[in-house]
């Protein structure tokens, strides 16, 4: 078992004392390991099927109507009423819980779409037919893993950045800093809209445009620290040693800058998922059709009359949203050490 130091249990309890940040995280956890197990949760095929003494799992492989006693060799659409009988008159079918994945579209509603909640779709459906829950928990996991993603990318570059900047100072910094200013006075969203209208954007793509603009967040923070300890006794004592540069940089003067970037992780992250859904919901971001929170803002805002979309999404972006917020507000308490437990 993983035995704490004494620094990061006293660390631990202050953030279990913030109970709001404590069960936010655990919230969190929920949502996202459901949103990484979606095809479990919710998906137009069933999980298991058992038919005419056979064992069929249309979850990882797929299967031709012909298999089931259809006259054609195409793809089965397990949502055909027809299919649908010859499933339960030879043998059974195990469904998920929601019966639609991402891209389904119920097709046996008694309303036009989008059509209100009922019993088969939870949350109504959108403006294509899409199942909302079904297409919220898709987006969900679509947003969270872009923004750890891109939470990842930008602050393993920015550290490096403010650690060189920080160690070296001199010209390096000075060269880095109005390097930093330039870059970061770019229109990042004016370009991405630009690109975007040449190149059809997508996950990879996005992500790649977003990392390239968005480094620079956590360099003042880390380069503050190296400016501060580089001049430290027991520093100078290991540059006098002849310890190399790259071990002081990661050995001695990394473990003090990761409690402050430790610290904006959270934020970074929460910023990282609002950038995606923001693209999305200009129009900017994920191919037309992909599950997308951003996607669904906008589908409520063009349909005014079906006010459950627009519900939907806010309330299932908002909580996202303040879930990390409030972890990122315990974790800052966590390293806080005038924090009392």
């Amino acid at each position: 078992m993983l035995q704490l130091s004494y620094v990061n249990q006293m660390r631990w309890e202050r953030f279990r004392h913030n109970r709001r940040g404590y069960w936010s995280l655990w919230i969190f956890l929920t949502i996202f390991i459901l949103s990484l197990f979606a095809e479990l949760v919710a998906n137009g095929r069933p999980l298991l099927v058992r038919y005419e003494g056979h064992w069929y799992v249309p979850l990882v492989k797929n299967y031709s109507e012909s298999d089931f006693g259809g006259p054609l060799a195409t793809a089965a659409d397990y949502q055909d009423p027809w299919l649908k009988k010859q499933l339960e008159e030879h043998g059974w079918a195990l469904w998920a819980p929601v019966r639609f994945g991402a891209r389904s579209i119920n097709y046996d509603t008694a309303t036009p779409f989008p059509s209100p909640p009922s019993a088969q779709n939870w949350l109504g459906t959108d403006a294509n037919g899409g199942d909302v829950l079904a297409r919220i928990l898709y987006g969900t996991r679509i947003s969270l893993l872009f923004g750890l993603m891109l939470t990842f990318c930008t602050s393993v570059i920015g550290i490096m950045a403010g650690a060189l900047q920080g160690y070296y100072g001199g010209k390096v910094d000075l060269l880095g800093q109005r390097f930093i200013e330039v870059w970061s006075g770019l229109p990042t969203l004016f370009l991405i809209i630009l690109l975007s209208s040449v190149i059809q954007p997508g996950f990879w793509w996005l992500l790649g445009i977003t990392v390239l603009f968005g480094w620079m967040t956590l360099v003042s923070v880390v380069r503050a620290e190296f400016l501060r300890t580089r001049n430290f006794d027991y520093i100078r004592a290991a540059q006098a040693l002849g310890v190399s540069d790259h071990a002081i940089m990661l050995r001695h003067m990394m473990p003090n800058a990761m409690v402050a970037t430790l610290t904006l992780l959270p934020f970074v992250l929460c910023g990282s998922v609002g950038t995606l859904t923001s693209l999305d919901f200009l129009g900017f971001g994920l191919p037309l059709g992909s599950p997308s929170l951003g996607e669904l803002l906008l589908q409520g805002k063009n349909n005014l009359q079906a006010p459950w979309l627009g519900i939907a999404a806010f309330v299932s972006t908002a909580l996202l949203l303040s879930l990390l917020i409030f972890i990122g507000e315990a974790v800052r308490d966590a390293f806080d050490p005038n924090k009392a437990v």
